[in-house]
């Protein structure tokens, strides 16, 4: 991967984002894409929008959420523990014994997730998977007073985990889930920068995906695309305790994930299809039943309904602290895209 933009993917994936708490992360999105945007802007809810070639024809939209899960205070008890609740799916079972890290407007709180020690536990409740609410965050306080004078009922709680490489071109990062995507479609602007092509290319950063794709139903309606991709991450299968015939067959390192189903747009598929082929990107498929899980399900249900593809990114262990993707896959989203952009002529038609 190009130095620069691994330094940019490192960025935004250390820079913590739970949904509803995402602007200080959008700008660090919109300070890399303005370099090859026409236009930026964000809209009322804080979607970071980039635009390419604003007045090309048809308006291509590629969404990647820069929203991850997350946590919320909830309550400080008179001993100064802080209690929470999950913002997004948490498997409570990953947030024992976590570094955490509370946000508000007086600053940054380090603080870990407690819990009874082994030795105090009984053999039958060494087994149960805990609930959010018999899980507490101590940030060191004396009591509640204490507490209260640095953190707030309403506060957001990120992981406090960092990017890192492992071998064999795999990176781990606590928020893959959905860093990948923004960067994927920031780079998709840099890959066509200069490029002359029929039209408009528009990525955004939406907000709030893990809550229920909130900002990409707003952004989607103001933006009016005629086309649209969803770029996020899907379940890699290539670990043990995998179940294939349930899951599918879907490996770190073989390459972008192409998702089949009702919610997807035939003729934006073949596009896809047509255009993986002809570049020799070497493509996975997946299928959906129904809805997708993605933003690809609030956009393509937008307005009078928008053309709408879904591309995955291989992803182990997703929403834990350690997701792992192969950034040879990420890299070959970003070509994929771009020549997709690329393929579009004014005239297409998708029914």
């Amino acid at each position: 991967m190009r130095k620069e933009s691994l330094v940019f993917l490192e960025e935004i994936t250390n820079m913590p984002m739970p949904s509803g708490f995402e602007r200080s992360a959008q700008e660090v999105w919109m300070k890399y894409a303005k370099q090859y945007a026409d236009e930026t802007k964000y809209d009322a809810y804080g979607n970071a929008i980039a635009i390419l070639n604003p007045k090309g024809k048809p308006r291509l939209m590629l969404v990647g959420h820069g929203d991850a899960v997350g946590l919320i205070v909830t309550f400080i008890n008179d001993q100064g523990y802080v209690h929470f609740m999950q913002v997004g799916g948490i498997d409570p079972m990953t947030l024992i014994a976590q570094r955490v890290v509370i946000h508000n407007k007086k600053g940054n709180i380090f603080g870990v997730i407690g819990k009874k020690a082994i030795h105090m536990t009984p053999p039958e409740d060494r087994k149960k998977v805990p609930k959010h609410e018999e899980l507490w965050i101590d940030i060191g306080a004396k009591d509640k007073k204490n507490a209260e004078k640095m953190v707030s009922v309403g506060d957001y709680i990120s992981i406090n985990g960092t990017f890192e490489m492992l071998k064999n071109n795999l990176a781990v990062g606590c928020r893959m889930d959905n860093k990948i995507g923004i960067w994927a479609v920031a780079e998709v602007l840099r890959m066509l920068k200069g490029s002359k092509i029929d039209a408009c290319v528009i990525a955004v950063s939406s907000v709030q995906e893990e809550i229920g794709g909130t900002g990409a139903k707003t952004a989607a309606y103001h933006l009016e695309p005629d086309v649209a991709i969803a770029i996020d991450v899907t379940q890699a299968t290539d670990h043990p305790g995998c179940v294939k015939e349930k899951y599918g067959d879907v490996k770190c390192g073989d390459g972008p994930v192409v998702d089949f189903g009702p919610a997807i747009h035939p003729v934006v598929l073949d596009g896809i299809l047509s255009v993986a082929k002809k570049n020799k990107i070497k493509l996975q498929h997946t299928a959906s039943g129904g809805r997708t899980g993605t933003d690809a399900d609030s956009i393509n249900i937008s307005r009078g309904g928008v053309p709408t593809a879904l591309i995955g990114l291989a992803n182990r262990y997703m929403h834990t602290t350690v997701e792992v993707v192969h950034l040879g896959d990420l890299e070959k989203i970003a070509k994929l895209l771009t020549e997709y952009a690329k393929s579009l002529k004014k005239n297409i038609k998708f029914f």
